[in-house]
């Protein structure tokens, strides 16, 4: 659509030419209910008024709305055409005077892909409900606006809704006269408004704090789920993680929550983990669990929720002023998040999560050909959209964790409260934080910020260790390397603050350190001189206690002890530190993926942290998919199979691991002896003790039969009458599209590709199920399809779907070199592609390409 894809340089000039003074949004939204209105999309009415300053009258300039239609607009009390002025995603405004009010009268359309105001009809019910998700672009679907974070401004919302429904906003609401009427919010951005309407089950409690000087603090807090899921609501742990983030970010903030009321809203077909919205956050309900999960999904869960609490400071009270420094933000909700977890809740582990799984997402992002620096070129919205990636958050926050051991805990938050106290309801930029931390620290933080934020790419750290004749450390360095990712080189070798662990093993056969040394490492080579004369290591660990951002490399010695003794490494920290630096080997084909597979096999079985466990599962997976030689496939599956269902009935009943064991087991079934025992458990005639086989965990059996042709369409129609319900649909939906057959992949093919029809939810359940490992041959026609369709689906469906798409039918299983030579080509013929989609064609194709050079370094090694 003409204009919809804003550019900084507009952006930019309209924030100098603009200032907003507050909005006024009505929204009726009783059409959500009953027979839709048309052939066209489902619409509701939005009327909008925007009163707001212009500080060059005469001047021109436009407002953000997407909709099917515009019934008025009138600017200054002068009518002015909607033909005329709108062309589908602006509305154009001349003449401006000195102090202005905008009137937009428009029909806006519900969503089903997640974006705008999406509208869901619950299955089990027939129920309607909506939500708003906006991030980042997305409010100018609901209402008119000038659509960029810093045209910030207060907002006063009111819906008409359904009788029988309720409806939240962002500021407290009230019921009169059959409209609902909320409080004028403070100044906030357009993409963190939000309304939530519908039979939501409501449950309330509240949050009270006295702060030193008397003042005393109430916060009404609610959480909230669709009337379905509300049997298995477990609200009072999301009221006591809420409260005890809130404690933590008074502590340490000294600037009391300022949003008033402090609403979750577990939603429905949710794109995201979780929206920072003020005093509404919105979060995908998965994270309300119908069967029993691990302690790691709760950890996940409690982590989530003090990653969007932490926003309300960074991000919401002080925002960036355009999408470059979304860091600003992300970053510090993401190390916010992991901080307050460890300082404030019962998951007093969390950073070795944050090492193993966060720090993955980071490191994979960093070495795709689209790397970027934390502080990136966000050029337009679409560019925008895409960097909410690895490097935004989890690389981010790694680099806060860096900088907090570079100037100090307590300086750090000093700067925190300053930035927070001169930047209130206000924007900022990367200078604006920087010189706080000058301040508090006393350090140059420019050269700080060149190294970090400002340059791409991870680098790798080597243990070099010479021993003397008597058998000790005579020098131990640490080598530095840049990172090298094609098509660009990133020399860059920074600054790392590390400690550096020796490790032996002792009398009992336990792994334990012995030795620690901190150490500024910068430059290629840096020797570690406290380490000189002690007890020759049998295990070198370079970034001991995870203090900084890079790849762990080990010297020979070490990587012999890792392969022998992992499981006799005492310290979970320096476990799953060494765990990632195995996988990265393995991504890098350093290490062949049949051996990280048989370390997964013999050590895995040992792994305290459930996290960490799961972690495993998912790599040992990847490897065998992506990663093993071809021929190795079919015994690698055998190792994986035997090796899971050896550690299932191996662990104690009822607990954890056995339950997560058995999700891997479930995920690696190939053989008929495995899928045998699935399908018994399925029907009661097999029995592991403790197993309680719950309905989250028969789908989870069913996808694996479905996939291998044991379970056909009548038995997955039988489980859905047994689950008839919105989370029952999207598993019976996915098992539908893995079933080994041509015709089934075609029509999930047109069903995703040929058609919007489907909800965003159903869309990606149908792209999960498509893509199955043990069916190449089959997915083998769909390589040239996909490069033939994809600049279609992108130029017409909305950009949440486009990406699901474009990512999630490459090709990646059709791993050869005709695949990248394919993909190499369409990029070729496609330079005036859209740079959005053309990134993530480069990043799926430099995922095939590690594959390709994966396979080979294991293909070398079965030699």
């Amino acid at each position: 659509m003409p204009g919809e894809n804003l550019s900084r340089d507009e952006a930019r000039e309209r924030a100098a030419l603009l200032s907003v003074d507050g909005y006024e949004v009505s929204l009726d939204v009783r059409s959500a209910i009953g027979e839709a209105e048309g052939e066209g999309p489902r619409t509701f009415r939005s009327v909008t008024t925007i009163r707001f300053r212009c500080n060059e009258p005469g001047a021109s300039s436009f407002a953000d709305l997407i909709a099917p239609s515009v019934t008025a607009v009138s600017l200054n009390g002068r009518d002015l055409d909607p033909s005329e002025v709108f062309d589908g995603s602006r509305i154009a405004l001349e003449d401006l005077a000195a102090e202005n009010e905008l009137v937009v009268d428009a029909r806006c359309a519900y969503s089903r892909t997640g974006e705008g105001l999406h509208r869901f009809v619950d299955p089990e019910d027939g129920e309607v409900y909506l939500y708003t998700q906006y991030e980042p672009a997305d409010s100018r679907r609901v209402f008119a606006n000038f659509e960029q974070p810093d045209l910030k401004a207060p907002f006063r919302f009111e819906v008409r809704a359904p009788e029988e429904w309720t409806v939240w906003s962002n500021g407290v609401g009230e019921l009169a006269d059959g409209v609902w009427r909320f409080a004028e919010t403070k100044p906030i951005s357009t993409y963190i408004t939000c309304v939530v309407a519908g039979p939501y089950h409501y449950v309330t409690d509240s949050y009270e704090r006295t702060f030193e000087d008397g003042t005393r603090l109430e916060i009404p807090l609610g959480a909230m789920c669709r009337k379905g899921l509300a049997p298995h609501f477990d609200a009072d742990d999301v009221f006591l993680v809420t409260k005890q983030g809130l404690d933590f970010f008074h502590d340490h903030f000294d600037y009391p929550y300022p949003f008033g009321k402090y609403d979750q809203a577990f939603v429905p077909e949710y794109n995201l983990g979780a929206m920072e919205n003020p005093g509404l956050v919105t979060f995908r309900e998965e994270f309300i669990f119908r069967g029993k999960v691990t302690r790691a999904s709760y950890e996940s869960r409690a982590n989530v929720i003090l990653h969007e609490m932490a926003h309300m400071w960074f991000g919401d009270l002080v925002t960036m002023e355009w999408w470059d420094d979304l860091w600003l933000k992300e970053s510090f909700a993401d190390f916010m998040g992991a901080f307050s977890l460890v300082g404030a809740t019962r998951f007093t582990d969390g950073w070795i999560t944050f090492a193993n799984r966060r720090k993955a997402w980071a490191y994979r992002a960093d070495q795709l050909p689209s790397t970027h620096p934390i502080t990136a070129d966000i050029r337009d919205l679409q560019d925008a959209k895409l960097n909410f990636d690895g490097i935004t958050y989890a690389k981010g926050a790694s680099v806060l964790k860096q900088l907090v051991a570079y100037v100090g805990q307590d300086a750090f938050l000093e700067g925190a409260r300053r930035y927070f106290k001169r930047h209130a309801y206000g924007n900022t930029r990367l200078g604006d934080l920087l010189s706080v931390l000058e301040e508090t620290s006393g350090r140059d933080m420019a050269a700080w910020s060149r190294s970090w934020l400002q340059t791409a790419g991870v680098n790798s750290l080597t243990p070099q260790v010479l021993l003397s004749e008597a058998g000790t450390v005579d020098e131990l360095a640490v080598v530095q390397e840049a990172a090298v990712i094609a098509p660009a080189e990133h020399p860059e070798l920074r600054p790392h603050r590390v400690a550096v662990g020796l490790y032996r093993r002792t009398a009992e056969g336990a792994l334990e350190r012995y030795a620690r040394a901190e150490v500024d490492v910068d430059g290629p080579r840096t020797v570690v001189a406290e380490l000189a004369g002690a007890e020759a290591p049998e295990l070198v660990l370079v970034n001991d206690d995870d203090l900084t951002y890079c790849k762990t490399r080990f010297d020979e010695t070490s990587l012999a002890t890792l392969r022998e003794h992992l499981g006799a490494l005492t310290d979970p920290l320096a476990r799953a530190l060494c765990w990632s630096a195995l996988w990265n080997m393995t991504r890098d084909a350093l290490l062949p993926a049949r051996d990280f597979a048989g370390l997964v096999m013999r050590f895995a079985g040992r792994e305290s942290d459930i996290g960490v466990l799961q972690m495993l599962h998912a790599w040992a997976g990847s490897a065998l998919t992506h990663y093993v030689a071809p021929e190795w496939r079919e015994a690698g599956a055998r190792l994986l199979g035997e090796g899971a269902l050896r550690e299932l009935r191996g662990a104690a009943p009822g607990s954890e691991q056995q339950l997560a064991w058995a999700r891997f087991f479930a995920a690696v079934a190939s053989g008929e002896p495995e899928l045998r025992l699935l399908r018994g458990l399925l029907e009661g005639t097999e029995k592991i003790d403790g197993l309680d086989v719950d309905q989250e965990l028969r789908w989870a059996f069913l996808e694996p039969l479905a996939a291998h042709g044991e379970a056909d369409e009548s038995v997955l129609a039988a489980e859905l009458a047994r689950d008839d319900t919105a989370s029952g649909k999207r598993h019976q939906v996915r098992c539908l599209a893995a079933r080994p057959s041509a015709a089934v992949k075609a029509q999930a093919w047109a069903q995703v590709v040929e058609s919007d029809a489907l909800s965003n939810a159903l869309v990606e359940a149908t792209i999960a199920g498509f893509a199955q490992a043990s069916q190449r041959e089959l997915l083998a026609p769909y390589a040239e399809k996909y490069f033939a369709a994809i600049e279609r689906v992108w130029d017409e469906r909305s950009i949440q779907i486009g990406m699901d798409v474009v990512r999630g039918l490459f090709p990646s299983l059709r791993d050869s070199q005709d695949t990248l030579e394919a993909t190499d080509a369409w990029l070729s013929a496609h330079e005036g592609a859209a740079p959005a989609l053309r990134r993530l064609v480069l990043e799926a194709r430099d995922d095939l390409a590690r594959a390709l050079r994966g396979q080979a370094c294991d293909a070398a090694a079965g030699r």
